[in-house]
Parts: C-alpha cells; sequence; structure tokens
C-alpha cells in the first residue's frame, strides 16, 4: 500500500528547499510521476516525467549509451544512472530519479530475475541501486510495480533531505 504521507513529506521538503524534481520511468510506467502530482502544490516542485519504456526512447530521447543498453541491457544499474542523470539534464532539476526492471510475470532470466529493479537517482552525483521485489517467487506485475514507486519516492525524499543548493 502506497503511504500519500510520504510522498506529501517529498513535496514539502522540495518546497522548502526550493528544489526542482523530475522523473524517467521504465518499469513503473508512470506511477511516480502520478504519486508526486497526486500531492497539491507539486506544480511548485515537479518538473516532468517521461514514460520510457523502450530502448529507443531511453536512448535517444533520455542519453542513455547504446553501449551501456547492449553491454548491461536496459535492467542495470548503469541504465538506471544514465537515466537519472538524463532526466535531471533534460528538465534541468535538481532531482532526477528513474526506475527500470522486470515486473513479469515473464521476461525474467536467471541472472536477471522477475522482480529485478533499478532505481537512479541523481543529484550532484549520480547513483542506482539495485532491489529483488519478487517476494518468494510469487511475481505480481502490480505489487513490484508499486513497490519500486515506493522506493523510488523513499529514494528521492531522501536525496533531497540531503542536497543542499
Amino acid at each position: 500500500m502506497i503511504d500519500n504521507a510520504a510522498v506529501q513529506q517529498l513535496v514539502e521538503i522540495l518546497k522548502e528547499k526550493g528544489l526542482k524534481i523530475a522523473s524517467v520511468e521504465s518499469l513503473t510506467g508512470g506511477m511516480v510521476s502520478d504519486l508526486i502530482t497526486s500531492i497539491p502544490g507539486a506544480s511548485d516542485v515537479f518538473e516532468c516525467g517521461i514514460c520510457s519504456y523502450s530502448n529507443r526512447i531511453k536512448n535517444q530521447l533520455i542519453g542513455v549509451s547504446q553501449k551501456t543498453l547492449d553491454r548491461y541491457t536496459e535492467y542495470s544499474e548503469q541504465t538506471a544512472r544514465e537515466m537519472a542523470e538524463g532526466i535531471k539534464r533534460i528538465a534541468g532539476a535538481d532531482i532526477g530519479i528513474s526506475t527500470t526492471g522486470i515486473a513479469g510475470p515473464g521476461g525474467g532470466s536467471e541472472d536477471k530475475p522477475v522482480g529485478l529493479v533499478y532505481i537512479g537517482i541523481c543529484t550532484t552525483e549520480c547513483t542506482a541501486y539495485k532491489f529483488d521485489f519478487s517476494e518468494n517467487g510469487k511475481n505480481d506485475r502490480n505489487r513490484i510495480r508499486e513497490l519500486a514507486a515506493i522506493k523510488a519516492i523513499d529514494l528521492a525524499k531522501e536525496a533531497a533531505t540531503f542536497l543542499t543548493v
């Protein structure tokens, strides 16, 4: 279940600090953007959200290197980091956030199973975090996407808390 209080806190922190945020989502398909924009006053802090489901869009619009996509795939720390960096640059935001991974029920492999999620955060530095939201093999697509969106909000809130302009 999504905690709107956490999203409200994120928007309040961004407002208090005069920060802007932007998101680029693959796995979550706009859920992060939806969560942020569901909060009154989000227009003061939310620059844009892009759903970049295809690799072509990740590469041509967001700026993820084709070499990164070829070598590491779209389901990787490297891609999540480049996505977050790209959206931060495109939007001119203080924080860029990205989501990518495998929600299933198909599409997973032994080395990249269903439930594998990467979330990128870019402020003054860009990084990405790896998560396993498979929940004991249940692999509920919507639940994986929801957990990823919740975690992305939490990471953005943490980044905003420690970011100074």
